[in-house]
């Protein structure tokens, strides 16, 4: 991707987020390792896991940024967001039918349908679900989260399309595609849409069948900020209508149950000091926030609260 991506994916893994990373090394391309945060003193007491154990690793799949998260076993992945992998060509959508499948489940077994010569939908052995289309996407961006809208939300895709469309800067609507006539459902209700926020893109998709699952903290998308405006209007338009109980360390759920993260850029550097009692300070003082305050959390790192 050519432009700067300001919002990420983030992967909530009980404690193998590293196995999982490595594990989609040996899937994709131009699969590169980034940052490696560390759990502190603090981070035990929330998420008991070990002290300097892996607490999150940056990642990147063909130059589109992730973070995994071992989190413990609090949530797990379903298939309300899952990836889509504009694959290109056959050997590429067949590799990694066989290899994602393995351990995992199927979901939607690898076929011709009436949206694509060749499809998928799996889930990987680690939960996270993937859906493989053999077609290309004119863009640089190959996977896109994709977010299914079922259940009592199913006719709201064009809804939440036009919500998140009015929150992000440089958006715009691709591509909707309405249920046919013989669905019965309201008219212009969405089967799927494409759609880019701040030029990364998403698909949407809605089922009109009734399914065990929805949205849930497990995928959430970090909303980098570079100032506490950007921050204060996030947080404020994302939370409109959601749920206020969801709301800590930066997280809220916004009125479809997606969850994002609206996170100052430079807490991530703040976090990888080399001075391990900067990094308590401003672990502790992040840990007692709902909505981030970017004045207190620089105050904590320099040791000025």
């Amino acid at each position: 991707m050519t432009h700067k991506q300001n919002i990420i994916p983030n992967l909530w893994f009980d404690k193998n987020a590293e196995e999982a990373v490595n594990f989609y090394k040996t899937l994709f391309n131009n699969v590169k390792v980034g940052r490696i945060a560390r759990y502190n003193k603090e981070g035990f007491e929330i998420h008991g896991r070990p002290e300097g154990s892996v607490m999150t690793i940056e990642f990147e799949i063909e130059g589109i940024k992730f973070i995994a998260l071992n989190g413990g076993p609090v949530f797990k992945f379903t298939p309300a967001v899952s990836f889509y992998v504009y694959c290109g060509f056959e050997n590429e959508i067949e590799k990694l039918y066989n290899k994602l499948s393995e351990d995992g489940m199927v979901m939607m077994t690898l076929d011709k349908y009436d949206w694509s010569s060749k499809y998928a939908w799996v889930q990987d052995k680690f939960g996270v679900s993937w859906q493989l289309d053999v077609d290309t996407i004119n863009s640089q961006q190959k996977i896109l989260p994709s977010l299914l809208f079922a259940n009592e939300k199913f006719a709201r895709v064009k809804e939440a399309v036009g919500f998140y469309h009015s929150i992000f800067p440089n958006s715009k609507v691709i591509m909707e595609s309405p249920y046919d006539k013989s669905a019965n459902v309201p008219e212009g209700t969405l089967l799927f849409a494409q759609f880019s926020l701040n030029g990364f893109l998403f698909n949407a998709m809605s089922s009109n069948i009734k399914h065990d699952f929805d949205f849930n903290e497990s995928f959430s998308f970090i909303v980098n900020c570079i100032s506490q405006e950007d921050i204060d209007n996030y947080w404020n338009k994302l939370s409109s209508g959601g749920d206020p109980q969801a709301q800590a360390c930066g997280w809220l759920k916004d009125k479809f149950g997606v969850s994002w993260q609206i996170v100052p850029e430079e807490l991530f550097a703040m976090l990888q000091d080399s001075d391990k009692n900067k990094v308590e300070r401003v672990t502790k003082e992040f840990l007692a926030m709902k909505k981030f305050d970017l004045a207190k959390l620089r105050a904590a790192f320099e040791g000025k609260n």
